[in-house]
């Protein structure tokens, strides 16, 4: 059966939407339609006669191409003609002038499957200001493409301390929903009052990760130009918070870590010690063009997935950094980062892994006074609690 999205089935079936005369879309360019992926969503839903009047952006912009942390800026769509307002730098929600003439709220994009992404955030600031003025949210679901099986599932679970633009309710780090369904976990959570309605994508099935949806790929930011890029990316994001580069601007984007300083071998050597399933790991060399080391060359170690279904990023990315900071550490160090949501960029890494301990069990790794085991790892990626919410969030079998 083939996949159809939330999108190609409003344009199809005019009943799935209440009557209206005057809707906003949050949507970029990665949201294409699943049976042509040259055809932006924001142009079939027009052509198929929905009345899109606005159009909401989130980080990185309507064109999905913008710097990871970079704020957006008005602007006017050039394919419809239509006004973009940024939910990203200035505003994080839309202002009560920007939904005064709505009916309603649609939201199209395609997340990653990872709770530092931003897109759930948007997506939950925007259901909260709709809320206040009681305009229903219509969330057109896509697949997770990381998968939807329990058992993928990583954490750590955020901690309220650690809340910010990176995750804003207690989600693990991979967490195994759509946003349509994390869009009915946070209204039952967070905002009853909420009117929150999906429209299902056709065909997904939970254990479905994104290769064998035979869908093509649309980066949908710079960072993750590749489906592998994304499928390591709930692990290595966790870099950004230190002096490591993640391969920005390169074919290695998201798949590789490097400095100018590290020695891949010997962390290599460290790495194949561990039962990582899955994986395999190999010694390369890059130039970023953004982040650490910007038009350095770096070496570092990639990550492949050999059995993408097995890997657990999370676990391979928390025993990288630990064993990397085993071999340096005097050159790794925590980084801020900043953005357009935190400004100074404090406590990044913190607000990444949605706990201290994981930068607690690292730290034990860079003196020596303990090793980041495999029990340990258990400890840090566990996820409590979350199994029961997330059966009553799921929409898919």
């Amino acid at each position: 059966m083939s996949i159809t999205f939330g999108a190609d089935r409003r344009a199809d079936d005019l009943s799935l939407l209440p009557a209206v005369r005057r809707v906003a879309l949050a949507t970029s360019d990665a949201a294409r339609s699943a049976r042509d992926s040259a055809i932006r969503t924001r142009v079939l839903l027009r052509n198929a006669g929905v009345p899109v009047v606005r159009l909401f952006a989130p980080e990185h912009g309507l064109h999905a191409a913008a710097p990871a942390g970079a704020p957006g800026a008005a602007a006017r769509d050039p394919l419809t003609g239509l006004p973009v307002v940024s939910l990203y730098g200035e505003r994080f929600a839309p202002d009560p002038e920007s939904l005064r003439d709505l009916d309603a709220v649609l939201f199209d994009l395609q997340d990653v499957g990872a709770r530092p992404y931003t897109f759930a955030w948007t997506m939950t600031h925007l259901i909260d200001a709709c809320a206040a003025v009681r305009i229903p949210v219509i969330v057109l679901d896509r697949p997770n493409p990381l998968g939807g099986a329990l058992g993928s599932v990583e954490g750590p679970v955020l901690e309220p301390a650690h809340c910010s633009f990176l995750g804003r309710h207690s989600l693990p780090l991979r967490h195994a929903l759509t946003l349509g369904e994390l869009a009915r976990l946070w209204q039952r959570e967070r905002r009853p009052a909420a009117d929150v309605r999906v429209i299902a994508c056709h065909g997904w099935t939970r254990d479905l990760l994104w290769p064998a949806t035979g869908l093509s790929w649309t980066p949908p930011s710079p960072g993750l130009p590749a489906w592998d890029a994304a499928l390591l990316y709930p692990g290595l994001v966790l870099c950004e918070g230190t002096n490591l580069s993640v391969g920005r601007g390169t074919s290695h984007s998201f798949q590789a870590v490097g400095a100018p300083w590290l020695e891949p071998a010997a962390v290599i050597g460290r790495m194949e010690e561990r039962v990582l399933p899955g994986l395999a790991f190999e010694a390369t060399t890059f130039t970023p063009t953004t982040g650490p080391y910007a038009g350095s060359e770096c070496h570092g170690v990639a990550l492949f997935a050999l059995d993408p279904g097995e890997v657990r990023p999370v676990s391979a990315a928390l025993s990288l950094l630990a064993d990397i900071a085993s071999e340096h550490p005097r050159e790794l160090r925590w980084t801020a980062y900043p953005t357009a949501a935190n400004a100074a960029g404090e406590g990044h890494f913190e607000r990444l892994a949605g706990t201290r301990g994981a930068r607690l069990a690292i730290e034990k790794a860079m003196t020596g006074d303990g090793a980041v085991t495999p029990a340990v790892l258990a400890r840090l990626t566990a996820s409590p609690g979350w199994a029961d919410r997330w059966q009553a969030a799921r929409i898919y079998e």
